[in-house]
C-alpha cells in the first residue's frame, strides 16, 4: 500500500472579493494607479471579468483600509496624501514611533530586539536583490519594520494606534518614490537600526523629518511644532 506522505497544509481559500481587493492593492502601493485615481464601477467589472456587487465589496473593503475614499454621487479614488495630511502624519509618527523605539530601547538597555535588525535586514536583502522587487512589496517590507519598532515597546495599545497609520504609511512611501532608489532605502534603514542603538531615539525623529521633507519639499519644522 503507497504512503500517502506527509499531510500537506490546506489552501486557503479566496473569495472573489477578496482576489480583487489583493489586484487593486497591489496595483495602488505599485504605483499604477497613483492618489487622485478615480475608480468606476462598470470598467472594473469588465477588465477583471466579476459581478458589480463584488466590485462595490472590494472598493468598500479598500476604502476601509484607507487605500481608497468613497464619496457619495462621485464613487471612489485612490487616497492621495495632501500636504497637511502628511504634515499631520509627520506629528503622529513622532508621539507614536519616537515613543515606541524609546520604551523599547529602555526595556533593553539601549539595543532593540532581534525582531527589529531581522526585519531591517530582511528590507534591505529585498532591496538590493538581483532582480528588482515589486514596489508594492517594498512598501510592505518597509511598513514591517516600523511596525516591529513598534512593537519592541511590548504596549499593545501603541501597537493598535500605530497600525491604524499602515495605510497612510503605505501611501506615503508610494507617494515618496520619485526620492529614493532602493538601494538609498536599503542604506537608511539599517543605518536607521544602527542609529538607534548608538545615538537614542531622537535618530528615529530624525529619519521622520528628513523622509517627510523630501516628500514635502519644504522644512517640516516651520510649519508643524510637535508636542
Amino acid at each position: 500500500m503507497t504512503s500517502p506522505g506527509p499531510v500537506q497544509p490546506a489552501l486557503k481559500r479566496v473569495s472573489t472579493v477578496g482576489a480583487l481587493v489583493a489586484a487593486l492593492r497591489t496595483r495602488i502601493l505599485d504605483g499604477e494607479l497613483p492618489g487622485g485615481t478615480r475608480l468606476r464601477e462598470l470598467e472594473l467589472t469588465e477588465t477583471y471579468g466579476v459581478a458589480r456587487h463584488s466590485v462595490r465589496a472590494a472598493l468598500r473593503d479598500l476604502a476601509a483600509d484607507g487605500l481608497l475614499t468613497l464619496e457619495p454621487h462621485r464613487g471612489a479614488h485612490v487616497t492621495l496624501l495632501e500636504p497637511e495630511d502628511v504634515r499631520g502624519l509627520y506629528v503622529l509618527r513622532g508621539i507614536l514611533e519616537v515613543g515606541a523605539a524609546t520604551l523599547a530601547l529602555e526595556r533593553g538597555s539601549g539595543r532593540l530586539p532581534p525582531a527589529v535588525h531581522e526585519s531591517a535586514q530582511a528590507f534591505a536583502a529585498l532591496c538590493c536583490a538581483r532582480v528588482e522587487p515589486a514596489w508594492s512589496t517594498v512598501v510592505v517590507a518597509h511598513n514591517a519594520l516600523h511596525e516591529a519598532i513598534v512593537a519592541a515597546s511590548a504596549v499593545p495599545r501603541l501597537v493598535t494606534a500605530h497600525a491604524a497609520l499602515s495605510a497612510e504609511l503605505q501611501l506615503f512611501l508610494v507617494q515618496g518614490r520619485p526620492h529614493y532608489t532602493l538601494r538609498r532605502l536599503a542604506a537608511d534603514h539599517v543605518g536607521l537600526v544602527v542609529a538607534l542603538e548608538r545615538d537614542g531615539p531622537d535618530a528615529l525623529d530624525k529619519h521622520i523629518r528628513l523622509s517627510t521633507e523630501a516628500l514635502l519639499g519644504t522644512p517640516v519644522t516651520a510649519d508643524v511644532q510637535k508636542p
